[in-house]
């Protein structure tokens, strides 16, 4: 079900809330907007996802409110830069991403599952997955080899 979270780096500077649902198959919420983006957690092994190891969950950007800590983000862009990466200055910790996609609806945030502060190992380990193939730039599949995402 679709429930508000919040969510911090580790120092504490940057924190968000999100009306997201981690629920797994069968107790999951209709969605906010329509499409695979929004109805799993998602795990890609492009050359970034696996370097920062994010476990995201796609959230239309209603949904998403950064409480505090604008100033203390940092950005990162990178390739045709339509996705802004933002990152704790203080403490490195990578919460979120913002982007907008005609396809997914609009403008949307990837949020780092990870960084969710009032969310219980249990819940996390329930939470269906969606692997991607980003290092192929194949997202509607999943890579031959899921097990190192």
């Amino acid at each position: 079900m679709i429930q508000t979270r919040r969510g911090s780096c580790h120092c504490g500077a940057v924190r968000f809330e999100c009306d997201i649902d981690l629920a797994p198959e069968g107790e999951r919420s209709p969605q906010l907007r329509p499409g695979p983006w929004y109805g799993s957690t998602l795990r890609c092994n492009c050359s970034f996802c696996g370097k920062t190891r994010i476990w995201k969950s796609h959230v239309p950007s209603e949904a998403f409110r950064l409480l505090q800590g604008a100033d203390d983000l940092t950005h990162y862009r990178f390739g045709e830069g339509g996705i802004d990466h933002t990152f704790c200055r203080t403490c490195g910790v990578y919460a979120f991403v913002s982007a907008s996609e005609p396809v997914m609806g609009g403008d949307f945030f990837c949020v780092n599952v990870a960084a969710l502060d009032d969310v219980s190992p249990e819940e996390l380990a329930a939470a269906p997955i969606r692997y991607e193939d980003g290092a192929h730039d194949d997202w509607g599949h999943a890579p031959a080899i899921t097990g190192y995402l």
